[in-house]
């Protein structure tokens, strides 16, 4: 008790810290933008005029057992949120792949798990949230009390309606391990079939796949469980996805499943080199998604492969194609084959996701009932003579678009305006620009996501 309320303390000072710093900021006509922020998005952009230092917003305040909720602050990590809800047997209903996403930002950005098909996307799982908002304000709101406009509108917002100081998020009981079973298949009709099926059985806790190419599909399903015969570990030398194709049945410790793609960024990691055995026995300190990050960071700040190519006279003709588009269920085959056919990229993450209740969020709006099949794929695709960066990106959205999906706004995005903001449902989001950012002191959704500035 004492820990929360000094916990609870220390917030407070902080809050009072940023919401000055904020006052300030506006006083000089700034537009404002968070500092020092460990950032996932994969898309460069101007930077704001006004950092708002808001890294220090990174503990978890409270666990309320008997309600199994969490109330954390918003830039807290989901690596330090497990580590400490597994300490009383709980984990956050939906924990994002990568260590380095925050809560805060998983609320903003429409984070995604196996555990997705029972609980939905993590903004689902959080009840309440106390938002600093572009007018300056600390405004708390829920799902039922006067400012549930803006919790429902904050979900795919990305900071530019405001920043979640505070959060309270949905807990569930965790066991020691978690039993995985790989399951092949070689079509994809039937894939998908199958992956409908599991997420309608009441004794799984985790589902998601991966797809190898057009006849190596793999179905897993995972379940808690109180003890394991043997345990398998990928975070040096063993991989996690070149083991699902060896393994039938595999296990894992609760706090290694939840990470089990961080080690190797999913299969990214290929790109850096250090999937070669003897480079990766001396690479152990750098095999996790935030080491990945900094390189990334200092290639796109040093532009080091662009110098490279002009000094050995190889210019490369690379497009990124990095993104996450999620497809109803029965619409998924004709995604995939269109992906196969026109895309090329392997292995494709596969994460069945399903809205957990029937509440909207006007800014990334699901169906209520429907399946959502969530593909996740990374890597650069050779462009062909003659195109522009986005030949193959608009075609992803494209066929989004047309199979009635939806296409998350972490990387980059090229709908152009007025079809963006069909998608994106223009008229609330004004709506709510207007309410609680009212001179525009924070970016704007489309700015920050298409144009990047």
């Amino acid at each position: 008790m004492h820990h929360f309320i000094d916990t609870l303390q220390q917030y407070e000072l902080k809050k009072a810290r940023i919401l000055a710093e904020f006052k300030e900021a506006v006083a000089r006509d700034a537009t404002i933008g968070l500092g020092k922020k460990t950032s996932n998005l994969f898309r460069s952009r101007k930077q704001a005029k006004q950092l708002i230092d808001v890294t220090d917003f990174n503990r978890v305040i409270a666990i309320d057992e008997k309600n199994m909720l969490a109330e954390v602050e918003g830039m807290t990590s989901f690596d330090e949120f497990s580590k400490v809800t597994l300490k009383h047997g709980f984990l956050p209903a939906v924990v994002p792949e990568l260590k380095s996403i925050t809560i805060g930002g998983a609320m903003a950005g429409g984070a995604i798990e196996s555990s997705s098909f029972k609980y939905g996307l993590v903004h689902e799982t959080v009840m309440a949230m106390e938002v600093l908002t572009g007018s300056g304000a600390a405004v708390s709101c829920s799902r039922s009390n006067v400012h549930k406009d803006l919790f429902f509108g904050f979900p795919n917002s990305y900071g530019t309606l405001g920043y979640a100081l505070k959060l309270t998020v949905k807990l569930v009981r965790a066991k020691k391990y978690v039993e995985l079973k790989h399951e092949k298949f070689t079509d994809a009709e039937e894939y998908f079939q199958a992956v409908k099926k599991a997420c309608e059985r009441t004794d799984l806790d985790f589902v998601d796949g991966t797809v190898f190419d057009r006849e190596t599909l793999y179905l897993t399903t995972a379940r808690f469980v109180d003890t394991a015969p043997f345990v398998s570990t990928y975070t040096y030398m063993q991989i996690y996805y070149k083991s699902i194709p060896k393994k039938q049945v595999d296990y894992l410790t609760a706090y290694d499943y939840i990470w089990r793609w961080d080690t190797d960024w999913f299969w990214c990691s290929k790109n850096f080199g250090v999937q070669k055995p003897l480079l990766r026995a001396f690479a152990r300190p750098w095999l996790r998604s935030t080491a990945y990050w900094k390189i990334m960071r200092w290639n796109r700040k040093h532009q080091f492969a662009e110098r490279l190519g002009k000094f050995t006279g190889v210019k490369s003709r690379d497009e990124s194609v990095i993104q996450d588009v999620q497809i109803p269920v029965d619409r998924a085959p004709e995604f995939l084959a269109f992906f196969h056919d026109r895309i090329g990229i392997k292995p494709i993450w596969i994460c069945p996701t399903k809205p957990a209740s029937p509440d909207s969020y006007p800014i990334y709006a699901m169906e209520f009932g429907q399946l959502y099949i969530n593909f996740g794929f990374w890597d650069v695709v050779p462009l062909p003579a003659g195109q522009e960066d986005g030949f193959f990106n608009r075609q992803v959205e494209q066929w989004v678009d047309k199979l009635n999906g939806r296409k998350g706004l972490y990387s980059t995005v090229f709908y152009d305006k007025k079809t963006f903001w069909q998608q994106y449902n223009g008229q609330e989001y004004e709506r709510l620009k207007q309410k609680y950012d009212p001179q525009g002191k924070l970016k704007d959704l489309y700015d920050k996501t298409v144009r990047r500035q």
